[in-house]
């Protein structure tokens, strides 16, 4: 297997890959590599013809296909070598400067020695299976993101009636567009008391359409031969148990999973990285390098994003510390004070903070409360929320000096 040097290998070719190797070749890293396992660049975004996109960061409003080509055209002008049907088989650590990958492109299997990695694979749809939904194994079950694509890259539609189990933001999109396409949705299921997508995306993908949300219902199984003829649905009790005297059936011929998604990282825990188990994502510090040094993660497969321009800021983001370490030799001379995370939380990402620099803080709350304050006790720093939601990602930027003067940091929401 031939062997290739390069300075950065990026691994995926989605909003935060695309963002990394642009911004890496920008800098003047020299040698840059893309590698992406789909025949196009863009990740999912080439098949969300729906707008919502860019408005962040260029202030107007974009479809995702839009978006897409503006980060492909970024990447297109400048000097990076891209690798699209690029499987990554194996990814290891030889040295400081030195991390393999394996790759089985079209031009021939390749073995990348790469002076530093961004890791930016992505996530992968939960299945029928890890959502706890038995029965037969019919035609007509896909997830939210097959159905997304199906209907709006290939132009198949998947059925005529349909129940979406979840209300992740793309289950509530699908759920949109199937009923423009003459789909009669027949319900969303959502297992816990409040919707897992954006507020936006319930009032403008089930409110305005008439589409009914069953809050606190789990889709228990699937009925069918061939094809999928009904789903099973109860009601569930505080616990998140079923209640069986609440059980109903409802006929559709297809059913949609949109129970959320998992960070792509096994070739990051094949190669040693620590992953926490609150993201599914790698540990990280101030500039997104994770327990390997001199690799850097970014977008969903470092934490589950529910903005594209936050994931193509840690993208960024992860090429200037990518520049840096290949510049001035990493960070091996730092002292990493881990972060807590206190009450009313589920994660916080960085993980892992010196004070080299200024810091954006990505975190999500347990559960939604309205007039809530996110306090860092040992910095006497309190945010005050109008509210917070699970579904909404919560940002706050602490300062290097504020880093640097604690001795230890505590997030909490109350």
């Amino acid at each position: 297997m031939p062997t290739r040097r390069v300075d950065l290998l990026v691994v995926g070719g989605g909003p935060a890959g695309l963002a990394a190797a642009a911004r890496a070749s920008e800098l003047g890293v020299r040698r840059v590599v893309l590698v992406d396992e789909r025949r196009w660049l863009g990740g999912i975004l080439p098949q969300c013809i729906h707008p919502g996109f860019g408005l962040h960061r260029y202030g107007r409003d974009m479809t995702g296909c839009e978006l897409a080509e503006k980060l492909i055209d970024r990447v297109s002008s400048l000097d990076v070598d891209v690798y699209t049907e690029a499987h990554t088989v194996r990814m290891g650590y030889e040295s400081y400067l030195s991390k393999t990958a394996e790759v089985l492109t079209p031009r021939g299997a390749f073995r990348f020695r790469a002076k530093t990695v961004v890791y930016a694979a992505g996530a992968r749809e939960r299945t029928c299976f890890e959502a706890g939904i038995v029965g037969s194994r019919p035609a007509g079950v896909y997830t939210a993101g097959e159905v997304q694509e199906m209907m709006d890259v290939w132009g198949i539609l998947p059925g005529r009636e349909a129940v979406v189990a979840g209300s992740g933001d793309v289950g509530l999109i699908v759920a949109r567009r199937l009923t423009l396409e003459g789909v009669k949705v027949k319900a969303v299921v959502e297992l816990m008391p409040y919707p897992g997508g954006l507020l936006r995306n319930v009032v403008q993908c089930l409110e305005d359409y008439q589409i009914p949300l069953l809050l606190s219902h789990v889709v228990l199984a699937v009925e069918g031969s061939k094809r999928v003829e009904s789903v099973l649905v109860a009601e569930v009790d505080e616990n998140l148990r079923a209640r069986e005297e609440t059980v109903k059936r409802i006929p559709c011929d297809l059913l949609v999973i949109a129970v959320g998604l998992i960070p792509r990282v096994e070739l990051l825990a094949g190669a040693g990285a620590m992953i926490d188990p609150k993201t599914g994502g790698p540990v990280v510090n101030e500039f997104l390098e994770t327990s390997l040094p001199g690799v850097f993660a970014a977008g969903n497969a470092l934490v589950i994003n529910d903005l594209v321009e936050h994931a193509m800021e840690q993208g960024e983001l992860a090429a200037e510390s990518a520049y840096r370490f290949i510049e001035d030799g990493g960070f091996r001379s730092a002292s990493w004070k881990r972060v807590r995370v206190g009450d009313g939380l589920r994660f916080v990402v960085p993980q892992l903070l010196a004070g080299f620099r200024d810091v954006k803080l990505y975190l999500r709350a347990s559960s939604p409360s309205e007039n809530a304050r996110l306090l860092i006790p040992e910095l006497g720093k309190s945010v005050r929320l109008r509210s917070v939601r699970p579904a909404e990602m919560i940002t706050l930027t602490l300062k290097a000096e504020d880093v640097l003067k604690a001795e230890r940091l505590t997030v909490k929401l109350v």
